[in-house]
């Protein structure tokens, strides 16, 4: 006897799962209590069904996925296409059909996981995802099992490694945002089009599973601000470092007394805190709690094989719910009434860079504005950006999102300002 799985695409992650299985392969029917089996393989097309047999691998290879639905014998499907469509359309039939399901597709599951939770409830069969947040850390998992007794306040994270590549290079040797994604686009780490990692969406994403798993609320991404680095300056970056800060793309979910507020930004991290040593293509979490405190889970966020095992760790933990018979549990049985949270009582510190004349009673006035929100400074300097421009840049005490709007609304209103950037400021 064997448990069968049902593999939906056969990419690089997919193709990490037979390594695990077969190097791995005592210590894994020990915990899942049998011996694992690939039935068998969805691939798009009779071409690449004869290019990978070609290639010397020995799978079951279908190209249509009702062969593996259809298949009784087919315990677990596990989703490695990617995108929205058709993997929502696969998940759900193979959820419909009775199926267990691992998957690893952050986009579908942060868009439309509340509904393929509750169908794969209301079949009585599991919906595991381990792999969708920071690939090989396994933080959900820890999250809702390892950390159940503890209460979390805050999560941090650099959850994309993309972005992370670029910025090392920008903060690390001063390149610019545009060298910096050349050359991730040349070692494959971009896509030619590289939105979903430089504006902040891939990471929002992961923010708005991590509100599950940490919180128990379920946000909708909509709901998740997200800015990205496209706009981040070599002087941003020297101020930073002048400063005593690192910048990073940080996700952010916290939960303030009238709710929850999820946003990824551009931060200034204090270059003492664990986060910014995060460098290259590595990802990580730092979790504030009542209990532990600070903690922080650290390792590769993408990549074959740290990913496949997350994926392969999903469909041992089925496997040993199916020996166990209570298959129909929840991954995550965290689950809050979402209340989000009120602009005024999101806070924190906060960097602006201002262009302005280089003229006596400049200063003055842009105190004026800042101190009309009640507003004060932590740090202020003052630079040459030319011959008749200053640059004034600002790192503020605390101060509410609503704070924030408001002042950044007035500045632009004075067309003696230029408001350069504004970034958030992680406080010691």
């Amino acid at each position: 006897m064997s448990i069968k799985i049902g593999l939906l695409g056969f990419g690089t992650v997919a193709s990490g799962i037979p390594f695990l299985l077969k190097e791995n392969q005592e210590k894994i029917s020990a915990a899942s209590r049998d011996r694992l089996e690939i039935a068998k393989v969805l691939v798009k097309d009779d071409e690449e069904k004869n290019r990978l047999l070609a290639a010397g691998n020995k799978f079951n290879f279908v190209t249509n996925v009702d062969d593996i639905l259809s298949d009784e014998t087919i315990d677990i499907v596990v989703e490695l296409m990617g995108r929205i469509e058709p993997a929502k359309t696969f998940i759900t039939k193979a959820l419909e059909a009775g199926k267990n399901v691992v998957s690893a597709n952050k986009d579908l599951i942060a868009t439309h996981g509340r509904e393929l939770i509750k169908l794969a409830q209301d079949k009585g069969v599991a919906f595991y995802y381990e792999a969708a947040v920071a690939g090989g850390i396994p933080i959900l998992r820890t999250l809702a099992n390892s950390l159940t007794s503890d209460k979390v306040t805050r999560i941090l994270g650099v959850l994309n490694g993309t972005s992370n590549f670029m910025m090392t290079k920008m903060v690390d040797e001063g390149w610019t945002y545009e060298a910096a994604l050349a050359e991730a686009q040349a070692l494959g780490y971009a896509e030619s089009d590289p939105t979903n990692d430089v504006e902040g969406i891939d990471a929002a994403y992961k923010a708005v599973i991590l509100s599950q798993f940490g919180f128990g609320m379920t946000i909708d991404f909509d709901q998740v601000a997200h800015q990205g680095i496209s706009n981040i300056t070599p002087d941003d970056v020297s101020v930073a470092q002048q400063l005593g800060y690192v910048i990073k793309l940080v996700g952010s979910v916290e939960e303030t007394e009238s709710g929850i507020f999820a946003e990824v930004s551009p931060t200034f991290l204090p270059k003492s805190h664990p986060l910014a040593s995060v460098n290259d293509v590595m990802n990580a979490v730092f979790v504030e709690s009542i209990g532990i405190g600070e903690s922080m889970y650290y390792g590769p966020g993408a990549g074959q094989k740290p990913t496949a095992t997350s994926v392969v760790a999903d469909i041992i933990r089925i496997a040993r719910r199916i020996k166990d018979g209570n298959v129909g549990k929840p991954f995550n049985e965290f689950v809050r009434h979402t209340r989000i949270a009120h602009p005024d009582d999101v806070k924190s510190h906060y960097y602006f860079a201002v262009n302005t004349a280089d003229e006596k009673g400049k200063m003055l006035r842009l105190a004026e504005i800042f101190n009309s929100e009640d507003i004060s400074f932590e740090q202020v300097l003052q630079q040459k950006a030319n011959g008749e421009t200053a640059r004034v840049v600002i790192i503020t005490h605390s101060l509410s999102k609503t704070q924030l709007a408001n002042v950044t609304e007035k500045l632009k209103a004075v067309a003696d300002f230029e408001l350069v950037n504004t970034f958030k400021v992680l406080g010691e």
